[in-house]
């Protein structure tokens, strides 16, 4: 077993495997397609299974391992997969089930481009997937979008504090840019895995298929039959939902105090924004950054606070606008929104950025 608080050159992929062992999880449940081979690929090299009693297992398909995380959810258990794009397009029938049944579990998902098969380049396509669900019924899940490779460490573990505080699944959505880059990574001291006793008194909600203390076992079902008791059964969802949306919006304001633009991005857009605005305010622009780090909930009382005091806001995504729409509605129309985007695995860079706000400044 390494070292507590190491620093390591690492990928993002890398890191998020690392943080997995580091964070305590129980196991890990994946298939490998690019660009996120690695997180299974570095488990398997680390093999906790000899030093934290860690399971990695790759799955048969996306959806067993989906499958895997729900019924190891279902008995309060710490686990998580990860997949990219078309992969998580074939878990989105389980994920309504972990739902409705209040089972945590971490979807790691590394966007490539799309749709179908795409390409392996990065993109941010997958916003829509992640924030709006491709599943049915009234559901939502945490989504957690880092920039970095540091915050993809950092925000397993985050994910963990909230999937098992709100019973509920998280979406780490990272992408292929932040995945394979590699940089420097300070990683979490290590953190035991939950004794058997420690996830009966922590998760009595949980299936044992025994019972607890002698009473009738837990049963987790989707299935209600009687309207009024589903009804129910989804209120409930919702006003947890209405209290995640209280406690747990993220985002991070970088030169919005005084700016007259607001350029709004996450992920890897945000990355190469920051350094746009940077350059942009050496100039003279008074150019701002708002970067929601969870994009559901989504930090739209921040956006319409900028967007009662900016001239403009400019949205900059790997994509064709799926974020936009957020942005519009968030903001209410107080000022005029633009966009900027590529799709299809093409990344911004600065220069082009700089370029593109020039003209719409």
């Amino acid at each position: 077993m390494q070292k507590d608080d190491e620093i390591l050159l690492l990928k993002g992929n890398e890191a998020i495997a690392h943080a997995a062992i580091r964070y305590g999880f129980d196991g890990f449940f994946g298939y490998p397609i690019t660009p996120q081979s690695e997180i299974l690929e570095t488990l398997a090299l680390l093999r906790p299974w000899e030093t934290t009693g860690m399971v990695v297992l790759q799955s048969e398909s996306e959806i067993a391992s989906i499958n895997m995380i729900y019924a190891g959810g279902c008995s309060g258990k710490c686990v998580m997969t990860s997949s990219s794009s078309i992969g998580v397009s074939l878990m989105q029938e389980v994920i309504p089930y972990m739902a409705i049944c209040e089972v945590p579990g971490l979807i790691v998902s590394v966007q490539r481009g799309g749709p179908g098969l795409g390409t392996i380049q990065p993109s941010q396509a997958d916003y829509r997937q992640a924030v709006y669900g491709g599943g049915n019924g009234d559901y939502h899940t945490i989504v957690l979008a880092p920039c970095s490779v540091q915050e993809s460490c950092d925000m397993v573990g985050l994910a963990k504090e909230l999937m098992m505080k709100w019973r509920t699944p998280v979406i780490l959505l990272s992408d292929g840019s932040i995945g394979q880059m590699m940089e420097k990574c300070v990683l979490p001291p290590y953190q035991p895995r939950r004794t058997e006793e420690e996830i009966m008194e922590q998760c009595p909600w949980g299936t044992n298929g025994l019972g607890l203390n002698g009473r009738r076992p837990n049963i987790m079902t989707s299935l209600e039959l009687d309207p009024s008791i589903l009804e129910e059964r989804n209120r409930a969802l919702q006003r947890k939902y209405d209290r995640i949306v209280c406690e747990e919006v993220r985002a991070e304001h970088y030169l919005t105090e005084d700016a007259e633009c607001i350029i709004v991005a996450f992920g890897s857009a945000a990355r190469i924004s920051m350094g746009a605005v940077d350059h942009l305010r050496e100039q003279g622009y008074k150019v701002g950054l708002l970067r929601p780090i969870t994009l559901w909930p989504f930090p739209e009382k921040d956006i319409l606070a900028l967007a009662s005091k900016a001239k403009r806001i400019v949205v900059v995504e790997t994509n064709e606008g799926q974020m936009l729409h957020d942005v519009r509605l968030a903001s209410q129309f107080r000022c005029p929104i633009e966009f900027i985007g590529h799709s299809g695995g093409i990344m911004h860079t600065p220069d082009e950025i700089i370029g593109k706000l020039r003209q719409i400044l």
